[in-house]
């Protein structure tokens, strides 16, 4: 699984995030049934004053987040719930995800979680969203959730969402 990552900001040289992020990317396309060496995902391992110009310009959004993600092309479903299609191995690059540090640093400090348990998370979610799961809808989130969860129990890590 080719992780590419990008550091913007020196605060992520404080954690292994090349291979946390393989891990992690191995775990979740193994959960779907994926064959983890075909893919390419791209990390930008930044802080919250890039993210926040991301944020606007994409989402006018003009507030730093915690992660961003561009999938490649189009993979949202259109029935609320439904698990998105798998994505073409033609066209391994599913696409980008940012990470801002100062947020997750935060975040993760004021739910009493150790850093690198929340940025691995993160990067599940991230790519889950490349794949085409949201959570905009009730239905979406339930089943994007769920797989966040799972994943993450399979890495060794407890629910996120206390379920």
């Amino acid at each position: 699984m080719p992780v590419e990552i990008l550091y913007e900001d020196d605060a992520w040289t404080r954690l292994p995030l090349q291979t946390m992020a393989e891990a992690v990317a191995a775990a979740t396309f193994a959960r779907l049934g994926l064959d983890p060496s075909v893919w390419e995902v791209s990390l930008l391992a930044t802080g919250d004053a890039r993210i926040t110009a991301l944020n606007t310009d994409f989402r006018d959004k003009p507030e730093p987040t915690n992660v961003l993600s561009w999938p490649s092309e189009e993979r949202a479903v259109m029935v609320a719930g439904e698990t998105p299609l798998p994505p073409d191995p033609a066209d391994p690059e599913l696409g980008d995800i940012a990470l801002a540090w100062e947020t997750i640093e935060r975040e993760a400090r004021d739910m009493g979680k150790p850093m690198s348990d929340h940025v691995t998370h993160l990067i599940v979610h991230g790519l889950l969203h490349l794949l085409g799961y949201d959570h905009e809808r009730d239905a979406d989130a339930t089943l994007m959730e769920g797989l966040e969860s799972e994943i993450l129990g399979n890495l060794g890590l407890p629910d996120p969402y206390g379920t």
